[in-house]
Protein backbone atom coordinates (compact mmCIF):
# COMPACT_ATOMS: atom_id res chain seq x y z
CA UNK A 1 0.00 0.00 0.00
CA UNK A 2 2.96 2.31 0.60
CA UNK A 3 4.03 1.79 -3.01
CA UNK A 4 0.49 2.24 -4.33
CA UNK A 5 -0.11 5.44 -2.38
CA UNK A 6 3.22 7.08 -3.17
CA UNK A 7 3.05 6.11 -6.84
CA UNK A 8 -0.17 8.16 -6.89
CA UNK A 9 1.60 10.90 -4.91
CA UNK A 10 4.55 11.10 -7.31
CA UNK A 11 2.32 11.06 -10.40
CA UNK A 12 -0.19 13.53 -8.92
CA UNK A 13 -3.10 11.10 -9.10
CA UNK A 14 -5.24 13.04 -6.65
CA UNK A 15 -8.27 10.82 -7.17
CA UNK A 16 -6.28 7.72 -6.16
CA UNK A 17 -4.83 9.54 -3.15
CA UNK A 18 -8.30 10.66 -2.04
CA UNK A 19 -9.54 7.06 -2.31
CA UNK A 20 -6.74 5.87 -0.03
CA UNK A 21 -7.13 8.63 2.57
CA UNK A 22 -9.79 7.80 5.14
CA UNK A 23 -12.61 10.36 5.47
CA UNK A 24 -11.47 10.94 9.08
CA UNK A 25 -7.82 11.57 8.15
CA UNK A 26 -5.49 13.19 10.66
CA UNK A 27 -2.24 14.45 9.13
CA UNK A 28 0.34 15.64 11.67
CA UNK A 29 3.25 17.54 10.14
CA UNK A 30 6.01 18.81 12.41
CA UNK A 31 6.38 22.01 10.39
CA UNK A 32 2.87 22.49 8.98
CA UNK A 33 0.70 21.44 11.92
CA UNK A 34 -2.43 19.31 11.89
CA UNK A 35 -4.81 18.80 8.94
CA UNK A 36 -8.08 16.97 9.55
CA UNK A 37 -9.85 17.71 6.27
CA UNK A 38 -9.31 15.24 3.41
CA UNK A 39 -10.26 17.97 0.92
CA UNK A 40 -7.73 20.42 2.42
CA UNK A 41 -5.03 17.73 2.32
CA UNK A 42 -5.73 16.92 -1.34
CA UNK A 43 -5.89 20.62 -2.25
CA UNK A 44 -2.59 21.26 -0.46
CA UNK A 45 -1.02 18.38 -2.40
CA UNK A 46 -2.35 19.75 -5.67
CA UNK A 47 -1.06 23.24 -4.90
CA UNK A 48 2.29 22.47 -3.22
CA UNK A 49 3.40 18.98 -4.30
CA UNK A 50 2.17 18.13 -7.82
CA UNK A 51 5.02 18.47 -10.29
CA UNK A 52 7.21 20.03 -7.61
CA UNK A 53 8.13 17.23 -5.20
CA UNK A 54 8.99 13.55 -5.58
CA UNK A 55 9.06 11.08 -2.69
CA UNK A 56 11.58 8.24 -2.50
CA UNK A 57 11.40 5.49 0.13
CA UNK A 58 14.68 4.66 1.89
CA UNK A 59 15.19 0.98 1.02
CA UNK A 60 14.99 -1.37 3.97
CA UNK A 61 13.62 1.26 6.37
CA UNK A 62 9.99 0.17 6.60
CA UNK A 63 8.68 -1.50 9.75
CA UNK A 64 5.06 -2.70 9.79
CA UNK A 65 3.22 -3.67 12.94
CA UNK A 66 -0.20 -5.37 12.73
CA UNK A 67 -2.80 -3.88 15.07
CA UNK A 68 -5.51 -6.36 16.10
CA UNK A 69 -9.01 -5.46 14.86
CA UNK A 70 -7.71 -2.30 13.16
CA UNK A 71 -5.02 -2.78 10.51
CA UNK A 72 -1.37 -1.85 10.80
CA UNK A 73 1.11 0.88 11.62
CA UNK A 74 3.95 1.58 9.18
CA UNK A 75 7.12 3.37 10.27
CA UNK A 76 9.92 4.27 7.89
CA UNK A 77 12.25 6.78 6.34
CA UNK A 78 11.87 8.63 3.08
CA UNK A 79 13.33 11.55 1.17
CA UNK A 80 11.61 14.27 -0.78
CA UNK A 81 13.28 15.86 -3.78
CA UNK A 82 12.29 19.36 -4.80
CA UNK A 83 11.97 19.02 -8.58
CA UNK A 84 12.56 22.75 -9.05
CA UNK A 85 16.13 22.35 -7.73
CA UNK A 86 18.97 21.18 -9.94
CA UNK A 87 19.62 17.44 -10.19
CA UNK A 88 21.84 16.07 -7.45
CA UNK A 89 20.74 18.58 -4.82
CA UNK A 90 21.02 16.69 -1.53
CA UNK A 91 17.91 15.73 0.40
CA UNK A 92 17.90 14.41 3.95
CA UNK A 93 15.87 11.45 5.15
CA UNK A 94 12.85 12.06 7.33
CA UNK A 95 10.75 9.74 9.48
CA UNK A 96 7.10 8.95 8.88
CA UNK A 97 4.41 6.95 10.64
CA UNK A 98 1.24 5.87 8.82
CA UNK A 99 -1.80 4.28 10.46
CA UNK A 100 -3.47 1.94 7.96
CA UNK A 101 -7.06 0.81 8.59
CA UNK A 102 -8.20 -2.48 7.08
CA UNK A 103 -11.95 -2.51 6.56
CA UNK A 104 -12.94 -5.73 4.72
CA UNK A 105 -9.63 -5.74 2.80
CA UNK A 106 -9.93 -2.05 1.86
CA UNK A 107 -6.89 -0.29 3.28
CA UNK A 108 -7.10 3.42 4.04
CA UNK A 109 -4.79 5.87 5.75
CA UNK A 110 -6.33 7.22 8.97
CA UNK A 111 -3.33 9.04 10.45
CA UNK A 112 0.02 10.28 9.20
CA UNK A 113 2.86 11.64 11.29
CA UNK A 114 5.48 13.38 9.14
CA UNK A 115 8.72 14.37 10.89
CA UNK A 116 11.53 16.24 9.19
Amino acid sequence: MDYTFFQAYNSCDLEKQAAIYNDKIEFYHDQGGLITSKQDLIEGTRKNICGKVTRKLIAGSIEVYPIKDFGAIEIGLHQFHNNTEKAGTPSHASKFIIFWKNDNNVWTITKVVSLH
